[in-house]
């Protein structure tokens, strides 16, 4: 199998027109002719990442987040992202991003899964019928505390920051992997009592209480790490990658909560 055989793979899933125009998604660093016999997955391309496909002699790497998103007149080792990609090529790995268009044809129906939502539909159609995010229901009201508790115990997280009345019953939810603020209008539109999602700054989080949305920020790794257990099934388990070995990053959270 070569690495074009898994990117067909991949795109069937998530078609690659389905990302968004700013977004850089594909092949991103290799030869679509080499053939693979590991794979290794994570969320980002860090140094770290990188050098733990290379201990695991991986042909390919696939992240969510693109390492390169703006164009690069220069590829050296001074540069953060240039050193990376120097070591993708010195250890003849393949290197292909699925950010957007997994968003749109994956994130939000496994967010959804994951919060057992009812009658759930796209928070904001991009593409066709599909979208970013997830709006639906709870059978029944929950105390926003409570929520939160189960968004730990879900997603498994240490800790999220909650905007709005601990003690108030919400039932209409949406969410948002990754970084939402873009979405708070969408949400508030559709009737939204709580979105639920990363990367919330200080006034977003209070003008939405006060817009009668509470916001649960459960951080944009906290969210959006189901990606690597998933796409290990789906190419694992979920498709017949015959002798293919695939690997994945360990869950660790970018930052200490002291």
């Amino acid at each position: 199998m070569i690495v074009q055989d898994v990117i067909d793979k991949l795109e069937r899933q998530s078609p690659i027109d389905a990302a968004m125009e700013w977004d850089n998604v594909g092949l991103l660093v290799g030869d679509a002719n080499k053939e693979v016999k590991r794979i290794y997955i994570a969320l980002d391309a860090t140094d770290e990442v990188i050098k733990h496909a290379a201990d695991v002699k991986a042909d390919m790497l696939i992240t969510h987040h693109p390492l390169i998103f703006s164009g690069m007149k220069s590829i050296t080792s001074d540069d953060f992202i240039g050193r990376r990609v120097i070591s993708l090529v010195k250890n003849d790995m393949a290197y292909y991003a699925i950010h957007t268009n997994f968003d749109v044809y994956g994130m939000g129906a496994l967010a959804q899964e994951a919060l057992g939502l009812i009658d759930a539909l796209p928070l904001d159609i991009s593409h066709g019928e599909e979208g970013i995010g997830r709006i639906g229901n709870f059978a029944v009201p929950i105390k926003l505390k409570k929520l939160a508790a189960e968004i730990k115990k879900k997603f498994k997280v240490d800790a999220v920051r909650v905007y709005g009345d601990v003690d108030s019953k919400v039932q209409k939810i949406a969410i948002s992997p990754g970084s939402g603020k873009s979405e708070i209008d969408n949400a508030i539109e559709q009737g939204a009592d709580v979105l639920i999602t990363g990367d919330i700054g200080h006034h977003d989080g209070i003008d939405s209480v006060a817009r009668g949305m509470a916001i649960i920020d459960a951080g944009h790794y906290g969210l959006e790490h189901l990606f690597i257990d998933y796409m290990a099934y789906y190419l694992g388990d979920g498709h017949d990658l015959s002798g293919i070995k695939i690997f994945t990053e360990e869950k660790c959270n970018p930052y200490y909560t002291l």
